[in-house]
């Protein structure tokens, strides 16, 4: 049997630390989104303070969080800093809208993900069904490309969500005539 050079060895330990930056950055991108769901499947999660304090965890202090192009330019603009993260999702969800949101979920496909050293990127399609409190439904789909950094405690943070719309489409009412106001899936 033949034994494993250093630099065989070395090549092994880079595919490895790629494969398992990866493989955090997926689910750092997937609980994100999950945190975002509505109504929230996190069990134990009391109040959406609670909630946005759990997205903030998983940003850097100076990321950047920003959509672009024709449509969300002037929706979202461009946020620098996680103070200006946290408003903007105070916003979305500490104040009372009418009608109000009753179902939103993410769904997350065509990822790319690109390693080099401590740093990342990201590519997803997403798409995600919004149900409202009047009866109206829609069908929106985004295009993110997002940066990540592995920071000197090991973890992985963003440290960069940019969205650009691919679509929105009006979906007639009761399209969805069964979904929960409450999610009770990760109860213990």
């Amino acid at each position: 049997m033949n034994e494993v050079t250093a630099s065989e060895f070395k090549a092994l330990q880079e595919r490895v630390n790629k494969l398992e930056a990866e493989a955090e950055i997926r689910r750092l991108q997937a609980r994100y989104m999950f945190l975002c769901d509505t109504p929230l499947p996190e069990y134990g999660v009391s109040s959406d303070a609670e909630r946005i304090d759990h997205i903030m965890a998983l940003y850097s202090e100076d990321a950047v969080w920003e959509g672009v192009g024709e449509y969300y330019d002037g929706q979202f603009g461009r946020l620098e800093g996680a103070a200006a993260i946290r408003s903007h999702f105070e916003k979305f969800w500490g104040e009372k809208k009418d009608p109000e949101l009753l179902l939103n979920v993410h769904y997350l496909t065509s990822e790319q993900i690109h390693i080099e050293g401590d740093t990342a990127t990201g590519q997803w399609v997403h798409c995600q069904p919004w149900i409202f409190s009047d009866g109206s439904s829609l069908l929106r789909s985004s295009r993110l490309n997002n940066a990540f950094a592995k920071q000197s405690d090991g973890r992985w943070l963003i440290t960069r969500t940019r969205t650009e719309n691919v679509f929105v489409a009006p979906m007639t009412a009761g399209w969805a005539s069964d979904f929960c106001t409450t999610s009770v899936l990760l109860k213990p």
